[in-house]
This record gives C-alpha cells, sequence and structure tokens, in this order.
C-alpha cells in the first residue's frame, strides 16, 4: 500500500516571516499563511493526507535535537541542498547514499535552529 506516513509535521520558529521566507525560497513553494492569533502558520503545499506547517508560538521552541522529519526533494535531493545556505540554513551532512533501494539523504539546520532532513531516489 503506498501511504503517506507523514500526517502532520510542524516546524517551530521564533522568526516567523524569515522561516516562511527560507523554505519558500530553498523548496521553491509557496506557503499559505493561516493566523489565529497566539498561533501562526505558514502551511506546506498537500494532498488530500499528510501535510504540515512552520508554527510560530510561545510554547514552540525550535530545537536541532528534536525531531528529525524527512521532506521529499525527488527527483533529486541536491537541486534542494543547493539552496540552502543562501537562503540562511546549514548544511549538517551532505548529500549520502542510504542504500541503493532506499536512496540518498541529507540533513541541514533550518534559520530556526530545526534540524531537518532532505530524501530523494537520486
Amino acid at each position: 500500500m503506498n501511504k503517506n506516513w507523514i500526517a502532520w509535521f510542524e516546524i517551530p520558529a521564533t522568526d516567523f516571516d524569515r522561516s516562511k521566507v527560507f523554505y519558500e525560497k530553498v523548496l521553491n513553494i509557496e506557503l499559505q499563511v493561516l493566523d489565529l492569533g497566539d498561533l501562526k502558520m505558514a502551511l506546506f503545499p498537500h494532498q488530500e493526507t499528510g501535510g504540515g506547517a512552520i508554527c510560530s508560538n510561545p510554547h514552540y521552541t525550535p530545537s536541532s535535537e528534536g525531531v528529525l522529519i524527512y521532506l521529499d526533494s525527488n527527483p533529486d535531493l541536491s537541486h534542494v541542498l543547493n539552496r540552502i545556505e543562501s537562503a540562511g540554513g546549514k548544511i549538517l551532512m551532505p548529500k549520502k547514499l542510504i542504500s541503493p533501494e532506499h536512496g540518498y539523504m541529507a540533513l541541514f539546520i533550518d534559520t530556526e535552529g530545526n534540524r531537518i532532513a532532505l530524501h530523494s531516489m537520486h
């Protein structure tokens, strides 16, 4: 069964606008802003299942040691990785083969200090 195993994810941000611009530039997408008063969210484009957002709330704290999510960067994560540093992030681990059947990964720190992974098959 093909299933998107990420039901939802939230990336904490202390500087909401900076984080939104970072992910829009790195992933070459547009995030939809949802302002709920104390909680601001920038929603990642998604289909029927799965999805996530950048969240800014006094209770959210970015962490480089927290949950690690992998962002789908097919067909080749190199294209995304090449935009990380110019967008204000830091590459922690360059593109690395996991295995031929599982593809490649890379790690970076976003503008808010979160550790995020990229994944692609090539």
